[in-house]
């Protein structure tokens, strides 16, 4: 729906959200979907059009990186065009960072049947979620990859429990700096979340920076600014 602004993708103007759903056709593919966001003119993307090329762009970027860094790599892959300011392609990058930086940092993973999850289970993601159900994608996305890790399923016993917990600790980082949502921000909290869960959980280390400096605060129009604990003025 979005561009790199946080804008329309067909014409460039703000979005609108609407408190109830409507019937809306995708500019892209045409198939008609109930949805609760257009732009000013009407426009309506579906999220497969919205991210396809960007889960593409993730897919690749992370199977060819070495990166034991999730945020570094993160932060590489979100400087690609088709990784839009916000959308649900962040459903997908979060998770696959984390399953990335860890096979980078010795964790025992099956990386290609991972990946193939990852990107299946975080699809289906919505987005808009984090405000119109009150469970960020980002954090959702830390939970997946945390399930996989573990093999962990609807029947499963403490590792249903884990992963749910694991999202619930992303959620509480997230929550806790308050709105509106940003999917750079909310990406960022997600995985340094994440990566301390993992190593008391697995005891893989994965390396974060001591600083996470955001460079994409001009591209959002709602950005928080000195709130944001990512924030960094610049000239």
């Amino acid at each position: 729906m979005e561009n790199k602004r946080g804008a329309c993708l067909v014409c460039g103007k703000p979005l609108v959200y609407y408190e109830n759903a409507r019937e809306m056709e995708c500019s892209i593919c045409h198939k008609i979907f109930e949805n609760n966001v257009s732009c000013e003119d009407d426009h309506y993307v579906c999220d497969d059009c919205h991210s396809k090329r960007g889960i593409e762009v993730i897919e690749e970027m992370c199977r060819g990186s070495q990166s034991r860094n999730p945020i570094t790599l993160m932060q590489e892959i979100m400087e690609n065009p088709y990784i839009y300011m916000h959308g649900p392609e962040h459903h997908v990058l979060v998770g696959a960072a984390i399953l990335t930086a860890f096979r980078n940092c010795g964790g025992n993973l099956d990386y290609e049947w991972a990946m193939t999850e990852m990107v299946r289970r975080g699809k289906e993601v919505p987005g808009g979620i984090c405000g119109f159900w009150g469970c960020c994608g980002a954090a959702v996305s830390t939970g997946i990859a945390y399930s996989i890790l573990k093999k962990a399923t609807p029947l499963s016993g403490k590792s249903w429990g884990q992963s749910n917990l694991m999202t619930a600790r992303a959620l509480e980082s997230i929550g806790s700096i308050s709105g509106p949502r940003c999917c750079k921000r909310d990406s960022f909290l997600a995985v340094v979340t994440a990566a301390k869960v993992i190593r008391e959980e697995f005891g893989v280390e994965l390396e974060i920076p001591e600083k996470i400096s955001c460079t994409f605060d001009r591209e959002n129009e709602q950005c928080i600014r000195r709130i944001c604990p990512f924030y960094t003025q610049r000239a």
